[in-house]
């Protein structure tokens, strides 16, 4: 099988999780990065704008954009949570998974702002939603997937 059944996409709100933090951080190709206080504080002074935690209005429209997308592209989404300063997704969808990810945050995004009046792409002093990426993971059987699914809709 070269096609995974299902992704687990995470991703955080802008500035919750910084480079460096207590939690350590994480990079593509070098993994976990332990904490660093020196590398939170760069990180801390390039930020644009002020750390975002969604209320709970927020947090409700960006997981009815999700569920909306989801079904109008139709994909099978499986759990989805939305929290303060992280969201989870497990998502079928036969597309790679950043292109997944993108598109539900650009699409909570625009929810967010439509709610606002921000623009949502952060450019030019508007308000920025979420960091940059965020995490893909692919779930290649049913066993693996159905734990996902109960992390995201009991463990958090």
């Amino acid at each position: 099988m070269d096609q995974p059944i299902a992704y687990f996409i995470t991703w955080t709100t802008y500035g919750t999780w910084l480079h460096g933090d207590e939690r350590g951080s994480f990079e593509r190709r070098k993994g976990y990065v332990r904490p660093s206080e020196r590398r939170r504080l760069a990180a801390e002074a390039l930020m644009t704008d002020d750390p975002v935690r969604l209320t709970r209005d927020q947090r409700t429209a960006v997981e009815a954009a999700i569920v909306e997308y989801c079904a109008l592209q139709g994909w099978v989404l499986h759990a989805v949570n939305v929290r303060t300063n992280h969201v989870h997704v497990a998502v079928s969808a036969r597309q790679e998974g950043t292109a997944v990810r993108s598109q539900l945050k650009a699409k909570a995004s625009a929810r967010l702002s439509e709610g606002t009046g921000l623009v949502a792409d952060g450019k030019n002093g508007a308000r920025r939603w979420w960091t940059e990426k965020g995490d893909v993971q692919p779930v290649w059987n049913d066993p693996h997937l159905e734990a996902v699914i109960q992390y995201v809709n009991e463990q958090q």
